[in-house]
């Protein structure tokens, strides 16, 4: 099999590219720590703003205590064309009651099975990045893209 040569990759198109990764792909992996052993998970973004990513959760889950002993994760798109974009970051419990009513609207699954945005069960992380990269499929090179770039693009 010959070694693939993927496009080189525009720095001007990088935050396009990867933002239209991360609409493609829909549902990243949620990797997190548990006392030391990685853990990882597909997940459903209930928002996405740039590359800040809000993710719905049960306060049962595994991953809340994983979250609440350590909350630095990643987030993995990996699309059909395996181009993928890696968003590290932290997670925070989204407390803006505005913002977890709009959230709460756009999501009728939230609203099926949880019944009420006050459902004591229910809890919203929102995931700031710190660091997010983006790779062609086949590249094995990663580009650094500025989270601040999905703000102006």
């Amino acid at each position: 099999m010959a070694k693939p040569h993927p496009e080189p990759v525009d720095p001007a198109a990088l935050t396009g590219l990867a933002l239209a990764t991360m609409k493609s792909a829909k549902f990243p992996m949620l990797a997190s720590d548990d006392a030391g052993q990685p853990r990882l998970r597909p997940v459903s973004p209930v928002k996405t703003d740039g590359f800040t990513v809000w993710v719905a959760n049960l306060r049962c889950y595994h991953k809340t205590g994983e979250i609440a002993a350590n909350p630095k994760v990643e987030l993995c798109y990996l699309d059909a064309d395996h181009h993928q974009v890696r968003i590290t970051g932290i997670a925070a419990i989204e407390a803006d009651r505005e913002l977890l009513a709009a959230i709460w609207e756009k999501n009728p699954l939230l609203r099926s099975y949880l019944g009420t945005p006050d459902n004591p069960e229910l809890i919203v992380y929102r995931i700031d990045p710190t660091h997010v990269r983006y790779m062609r499929e086949w590249a094995l090179e990663y580009h650094v893209v500025d989270p601040a770039q999905a703000r102006i693009a």
